[in-house]
């Protein structure tokens, strides 16, 4: 469960097997709202045909190359054009692809504490898009990719990996389940642009222009720590009954609305005070109470936690065009908005879950129509070329803001490059600054559990660790070992 070594094997670039002609292609009005940043995942596969390594690589590395040709996007680069913005030249110039082996085995990965086992190991640092193979002493093999978040979201990187492994299996160049899409044109700005004000584009995001001043800098009395990289699993039990705590009046709303509700209680609860603790209903305690009007009395400005959830547009935008329904559900790049809401911890602490609920459903049901991403797209057109960000990445300086994602669409199943399907993946994806991120994923097992990527303040993990232990379990190879 310690340190261990990873020695680089080979180090060399793939390019796709074809012949490609040099063009480019500019990123969507959606893809310029990403900043520099990049996201990793990894596969862990326990490789019972016990085929030899360079078998598996040969078979890595050429089925690569025939991906590269449809995905193309990922062999070329990202420069800047005469307007000061990203664009995509699309040259061929090809992926690292490392190959490694370290001394370690598969069940002794700590995988629970990925910034130790993961960060610069299995997942390496990306030089112009990264794809690592580290074969594992025990026989068992990690398959980690990091690349550039500006080319492609996580549901664009999932139906690549997808591929790439459909394509590992097949002889030739074979017909793939998601053949990309890279009509940019299905997210052409309207003529003239509009913004409705139900789409409440500047409420969510902000230029990033010189005369904005710079991000304040955090208080120092409510500072939660850096922030760290853990990997739990919830079981579904604990699931069905954060979802039961979250119903109101009938309600019932989604477990990702139901746990990213209860999420942000618990961060509201943790910045409160370390030692506070909520009962099994979720309401408060006396001694909360009276820590709530110390830090109410205490800090002239009040302590704001702000959490944001990843709204996919594909659905939202082909509204009920099924040929259009077809191209989005294949479009390569990024689709996405980033919904969020602030309340004074003090608030948050006091409500229900289930009004907690409530106020995480009525901020998504913004983000969730036609309009909002039609009007997020001309926003970003009417502003070019000033760039522009997510407003809960930017202004982090009164209290603790995270953003909950969802991988719960994943095919991880699907990635099975012929030795069998993964017995374990996830993303890593410290993307910097002072705002956290969250990623449920379906357990391997199948049976309802999530696997959490929890990208946050090391005082707020140690809180939930300390107090809500039986709901976020550190993941182990014993939780796993049916698979093994």
């Amino acid at each position: 469960m310690g340190e261990f070594r990873v020695s680089v094997i080979k180090e060399e670039v793939v390019a796709a097997m074809l012949p490609m002609q040099d063009h480019w292609l500019p990123f969507s009005n959606l893809d310029l709202l990403l900043p520099p940043i990049d996201a990793s995942v990894f596969f862990c596969y326990n490789n019972t045909a016990m085929l030899s390594f360079g078998s598996m690589v040969e078979s890595l590395k050429n089925s690569l190359a025939k991906a590269l040709v449809p995905y193309y996007a990922f062999g070329g680069e990202v420069v800047q054009n005469s307007m000061g913005e990203p664009e995509l030249l699309c040259n061929n110039r090809g992926v690292d692809f490392v190959v490694a082996e370290a001394d370690v085995e598969l069940q002794s990965l700590n995988l629970y504490n990925p910034d130790e086992s993961v960060e610069g190991k299995l997942v390496p640092k990306k030089k112009r898009g990264v794809l690592a193979v580290t074969w594992l002493k025990c026989g068992g093999l990690v398959v980690g990719c990091t690349s550039d978040h500006r080319i492609a979201d996580a549901y664009s990187t999932n139906i690549f990996l997808v591929s790439w492994a459909q394509l590992a299996q097949s002889t030739g160049l074979t017909t793939l389940t998601h053949q990309p899409c890279f009509r940019r044109s299905l997210l052409s700005p309207r003529r003239p642009p509009t913004i409705h004000p139900s789409a409440s584009i500047d409420r969510m995001y902000v230029l990033l222009t010189d005369h904005l001043p710079p991000p304040a800098e955090p208080n120092p009395s409510s500072d939660p720590g850096p922030i760290i990289s853990r990997i739990y699993f919830i079981t579904v039990e604990e699931l069905n009954r954060i979802q039961a705590l979250a119903t109101s009046n009938g309600a019932k709303p989604t477990k990702l609305v139901s746990f990213s509700a209860f999420l942000w209680k618990l961060v509201a609860t943790a910045s409160v005070s370390s030692k506070a603790i909520i009962d099994g209903n979720l309401q408060l305690t006396i001694h909360q109470k009276r820590n709530i009007y110390k830090i109410r009395y205490n800090n002239k400005k009040a302590i704001v936690a702000k959490m944001g959830v990843v709204v996919d547009g594909r659905r939202r935008l082909s509204n009920g065009d099924k040929k259009k329904e077809a191209l989005m559900n294949c479009y390569f790049g990024n689709v996405v908005s980033i919904p969020f809401d602030g309340e004074p911890v003090e608030k948050l602490v006091e409500k229900t879950l289930s009004q907690v609920a409530e106020q995480v459903h009525e901020f998504l049901e913004v983000a969730t129509t036609e309009e909002h991403f039609l009007g997020l797209n001309d926003w970003v057109e009417i502003h070019r070329p000033v760039p522009a960000v997510t407003r809960i990445f930017h202004e982090t300086y009164d209290g603790p803001c995270f953003v909950v994602s969802s991988g719960r669409r994943f095919l991880e199943s699907k990635v099975d490059f012929g030795w069998g399907k993964p017995i374990f993946e996830s993303c890593h994806f410290p993307w910097g600054g002072r705002c956290g991120y969250v990623m449920p994923l379906p357990s391997p097992k199948g049976n309802g559990d999530w696997v959490l990527y929890m990208h946050l303040h090391k005082n707020h993990l140690e809180f939930m660790e300390s107090h809500y232990s039986h709901i976020f379990r550190p993941l182990s190879w014993d939780y796993l070992s049916n698979q093994i």
